[in-house]
């Protein structure tokens, strides 16, 4: 293999935002360190991609260049962020969990809390971006000589074209909130109509892999370049946006119920920040809480239990928009100055139809009308 392989792509990564510490660092940094040795030994070698996520950037405002990330850098200033220190407090950690007969409900929640707490120490909101931010400091530091690319996906949807529109494989980011807000349980969503939304089509991500390929291969020389492959620079969509394209297509197009009735939707409301948000969430449950002082014993036992089945609801939707807060308020847009230099190579070309990545193609309202929210019924949710 070693002397045969040309081409290396590097996908391999756990994407869960709050995953046990241990795997995502297992996973997303040391595993860019392993591809990166291995395609050292690679005599034939032309290129490297690297797979990595625009949201490595944390939760910076403004314009993100794409430059790489040099070793130890963090977001907020902190210093003393080293690799090798992490990788021993991730096996120390284990070590003496594993030590005091610990569980592995109990390792897990350990690890989960270790991640998260890592990633906020150095800037970063959540596990995934701060493993992935880490691998991405292997390459620079250990690339030497290697031809390397980076690929900063944003948000990645349903496909586009290929193979078929609409095909996704499970729900993504904001899916949830469509699959909610559709079924009708979802009377509130946690975004701020005015922040960026920045997603891109899977096949446009896949087509800007294979176009990299095809031209750093072909050039044959070192390098170190970072693609972002986005929409927010080129055909930026918000929040609101996505807010009316729900409101008019399930109006539209309601889904049914297992009785086959017609699912009607209201009009949601909607959040400026997390502050109003958990305000909103506050007086939701002192209502209930009210309602249980009530003096009819009966009327009492009621909101008691609708207060402990819709409590466990609550948690669940505050500890999930505490983990997408950074995307469902995002304020920056991606630079992607590389990536149209990559556009214009293919443009008025036979590549330009097979191996589209332009954004600026896609009209976002026809696309979740006849793309994206069908294909996540019909794929996702089935």
């Amino acid at each position: 293999m070693k002397n045969q392989i040309q081409i290396i792509v590097n996908l391999a990564a756990t994407t869960k935002f709050d995953e046990r510490y241990d795997v995502a660092f297992g996973t997303n940094t040391l595993g860019a360190k392993h591809v990166l040795n291995f395609a050292k030994q690679c005599s034939s070698l032309e290129v490297v991609v690297h797979v990595s996520t625009a949201y490595v950037s944390g939760e910076k405002e403004g314009i993100i260049q794409e430059i790489p990330y040099q070793m130890g850098e963090s977001l907020n200033g902190t210093i003393g962020l080293n690799i090798e220190e992490e990788q021993k407090l991730v096996e120390e950690t284990l070590n003496k969990l594993t030590s005091k007969g610990a569980t592995q409900e109990t390792i897990t929640l350990t690890m989960k809390q270790l991640g998260l707490q890592r990633a906020k120490l150095y800037g970063w909101p959540n596990t995934y971006v701060f493993t992935k931010a880490m691998g991405e400091m292997i390459i620079s530091e250990l690339k030497d000589n290697i031809p390397m690319v980076i690929i900063r996906p944003t948000i990645v949807t349903s496909t586009y074209k290929q193979p078929f529109p609409g095909w996704i494989e499970g729900m993504r980011t904001i899916d949830s909130v469509i699959v909610g807000y559709g079924k009708g349980k979802l009377t509130f969503l946690p975004i701020d109509i005015h922040s960026i939304f920045d997603l891109i089509p899977a096949d446009m991500v896949v087509n800007t892999i294979i176009m990299t390929i095809t031209i750093h291969a072909r050039e044959g020389k070192p390098c170190h370049v970072i693609y972002h492959v986005g929409s927010s620079r080129r055909n930026c969509m918000k929040y609101g946006d996505l807010k009316h394209f729900m409101e008019e297509y399930f109006v539209e197009k309601p889904w049914r119920s297992r009785d086959g009735k017609a699912i009607k939707v209201g009009k949601p409301k909607t959040f400026n920040n997390m502050v109003s948000f958990r305000r909103y969430m506050v007086i939701r449950y002192s209502l209930l809480l009210k309602g249980m002082k009530v003096g009819n014993t009966m009327l009492c036992h009621w909101f008691q239990e609708k207060y402990d089945r819709h409590k466990k609801k609550y948690d669940l939707v505050m500890r999930l928009v505490q983990l997408y807060q950074p995307y469902l308020f995002f304020k920056a847009t991606f630079d992607d100055t590389n990536t149209e230099r990559l556009r214009s190579t293919t443009r008025n070309s036979d590549l330009e139809e097979t191996f589209y990545f332009d954004p600026t193609v896609i009209n976002w309202k026809d696309y979740f009308f006849n793309i994206h929210i069908p294909g996540l019924a019909k794929y996702a949710i089935k």
